[in-house]
């Protein structure tokens, strides 16, 4: 999906403020700069999706099966676009159709 190019790649306003606050915190198993991190992304082709007020209160539907609240926005985000949301994360899948586990 990602090599597709006639795909839009996208990555999340959320997962930067995630690795922002993670970077912060001086987590010693967590070095990532998020400037470099949407650099990167953005060289590479991918484009920002902003967090909205619809993405926000969409949380609120969603059934506790997860209680990240990065990931439940994440779900949230792809339901109300919709949008494959790529993920590593099993439990997530639980959410429907646009999750897909790699």
């Amino acid at each position: 999906m990602l090599l597709d190019t006639g795909n839009d790649v996208y990555f999340s306003a959320a997962s930067v403020w995630e690795i922002s606050i993670k970077s912060g915190s001086g987590r010693g198993d967590f070095d990532a700069d998020p400037a470099d991190v949407v650099e990167t992304l953005l060289g590479n082709g991918f484009a920002g999706l902003a967090v909205t007020a619809a993405h926000a209160a969409r949380v609120a539907a969603l059934p506790k099966i997860h209680r990240d609240p990065f990931d439940r926005l994440l779900v949230a985000q792809s339901l109300a676009e919709p949008m494959t949301l790529l993920t590593s994360d099993r439990l997530l899948a639980s959410y429907g159709s646009t999750i897909r586990v790699v």
